[in-house]
């Protein structure tokens, strides 16, 4: 095996551009500890660098950009006793999340393929988000008991309509069209002309920019599916609460609505409730920035909670896909449940 085969993160140079590679294809390359600190010692070492004009994130392989985050050691860490560990991993995660929000220069990320959960907070804030037809983008994190995070909330927030509540609540994936429409992309390029756009962002020099330069690779891609459903998922998901939510989705005569309503009775009652409150409170803020520190609180508070170790080992683990959720059913959420991990205070802040 060669150094750059062994290499979880390629990170080269080609002419004016920076190019960061997650390179764990066989597990669509789902970002770990480690990672994450070469990711973020790249983009801190280009940010000043006069001769890397553009930052470029891809991921090895055809299966996709990144899974999301290493759920199994999370786990490891939850029933370990090691909350300062899992403290170490978001802080480290939520860092590089908002240097890429923040960054100096225009940061370039491909969503080719799958991009979920971890994938949303590399691909999600960059200043030019490429979406192809092979992309599945989503927050999937309520099907472990858990509530979106890595600044995703921020962009569920800014979505049309109740759309943002629709897919953090039930997990589902976007399409390419979709994540373009909802505001998770900015354009959409075929994945056949990927390599051409790579090359032509590395011999970019003089005016224009790298979004103008897409420009020339950008289609107009297949309609949204999630448009073209935004009236009955608008009517249900504006509810003020998830018991209200199900309520209407119960009463809705579109079948996609009964869909809706399976997947929302299978997930964790508390998972859905912190994430309904979380959405809500993003939609209010002014930047990535607030948005992750408000995901850090509810992070560190479902650290304390059972469902989220209970919803990874039924997943993940023992895979036997029957978690038992406390409370077990949405009419047995106690009152306003998303107060209690919004208001949490972690031991040690985000932020130094």
């Amino acid at each position: 095996m060669t150094d750059a085969e062994a290499a979880t993160v390629l990170i080269r140079t080609e002419n004016s551009l920076g190019r960061i590679t997650l390179n764990r294809p066989r597990a669509i390359n789902a970002l770990d500890q480690d990672m994450i600190g070469r990711i973020t010692e790249a983009l801190k070492a280009w940010a000043h660098d006069p001769d890397i004009e553009t930052v470029l994130i891809d991921g090895e392989g055809e299966r996709g950009l990144c899974a999301g985050g290493d759920v199994r050691a999370l786990y490891e860490q939850l029933v370990g006793g090691h909350p300062g560990d899992i403290a170490e991993f978001f802080r480290a995660e939520y860092a590089m999340n908002a240097l890429i929000a923040e960054y100096p220069k225009p940061v370039v990320a491909f969503a080719d393929g799958i991009t979920m959960g971890g994938g949303i907070g590399l691909a999600g804030h960059a200043a030019v988000r490429i979406v192809t037809e092979r992309s599945k983008l989503a927050m999937p994190e309520t099907r472990i008991g858990f509530t979106p995070d890595v600044g995703g909330t921020w962009l569920l927030g800014r979505a049309p309509g109740r759309l943002g509540e629709y897919f953090g609540l039930t997990g589902q994936s976007m399409t390419g069209a979709d994540a373009v429409q909802l505001g998770f992309a900015d354009h959409f390029v075929p994945s056949e002309r990927l390599d051409a756009l790579r090359e032509a962002l590395a011999w970019r020099a003089g005016p224009g920019t790298p979004n103008e330069l897409v420009l020339l690779f950008d289609e107009t891609p297949e309609p949204s599916p999630a448009l073209a459903a935004r009236a009955w998922i608008d009517e249900a998901f504006s509810a003020d609460t998830v018991g209200e939510i199900v309520s209407r989705l119960r009463a809705s005569e579109e079948p996609d609505a009964a869909a809706a309503l399976a997947v929302l009775e299978e997930l964790a009652p508390t998972g859905l409730a912190v994430t309904l409150d979380a959405v809500r409170e993003a939609r209010r803020m002014h930047s990535v920035r607030e948005a992750l520190e408000g995901e850090y609180r509810r992070i560190m508070w479902f650290g304390t909670q059972p469902d989220m170790v209970e919803g990874i080992r039924a997943q993940l683990i023992d895979k036997d896909r029957d978690p038992k959720w406390n409370p077990a059913t949405i009419a047995d959420l106690p009152a306003d449940p998303g107060a209690r991990a919004r208001e949490f205070v972690p031991d040690v802040p985000l932020f130094d």
